[in-house]
């Protein structure tokens, strides 16, 4: 069977109350690893994301998200990710948001990704991207100036991202995640 070009599924992001137990629950329970915690600055205020995965080639497959508020009926999806197959896909499906007038479209650098993201017709927070060569510690997020020619844009991204934490090359984060889920490198 033939793959459709252009996007495909990636990850979810879940907003959760108990940020913890949640961590506790996907690696204990279901042998996830987290691969990356910390904070973002949101419109509410400070927020802990938990970062975790079960493939050493996929930073993440599951998001975390602190601020489900309890008892309260909320929609727990954070956003979905759909990974393009090229950085000119990236910046088609950028132009077309635009046309389309889509809220809140925003293109950022996460130093390990290059994505847009945006809202739906109701309201829910789709990202779509790209992987980068490189990794750097999350999270990590700053406006991109996407409408710069594609070679431009990949050199403005790693220059950004030289300059921020744990920057290394994704070859070399790949083999220390398959070391800490135990996954061996010939094998995976």
């Amino acid at each position: 069977m033939t793959k459709r070009t252009g996007l495909s599924f990636s990850h979810v992001g879940i907003f959760v109350t108990d940020i913890e137990r949640m961590a506790d629950f996907y690696t204990q329970v279901l042998d996830f690893t987290i691969t990356d915690r910390g904070t973002l600055e949101g419109p509410n205020g400070p927020f802990e994301l938990v970062f975790t995965s079960r493939d050493p080639d996929v930073h993440h497959q599951i998001v975390l998200v602190a601020g489900r508020p309890a008892h309260i009926p909320f929609n727990v999806i954070n956003q979905l990710s759909l990974m393009a197959d090229s950085l000119e896909t990236l910046k088609a499906y950028y132009r077309r948001l635009q046309e389309a007038n889509v809220e809140e479209l925003l293109p950022v650098t996460h130093g390990n990704a290059l994505s847009v993201y945006c809202r739906d017709p109701e309201g829910n927070r789709l990202e779509l991207y790209i992987d980068t060569p490189w990794y750097v510690s999350q999270p990590m997020r700053v406006p991109m100036p996407i409408e710069l020619p594609s070679d431009e844009l990949m050199a403005w991204a790693e220059r950004h991202a030289r300059g921020l934490p744990g920057f290394r090359s994704r070859e070399e984060w790949r083999a220390d995640m398959a070391r800490r889920m135990g996954v061996d490198r010939t094998t995976a």
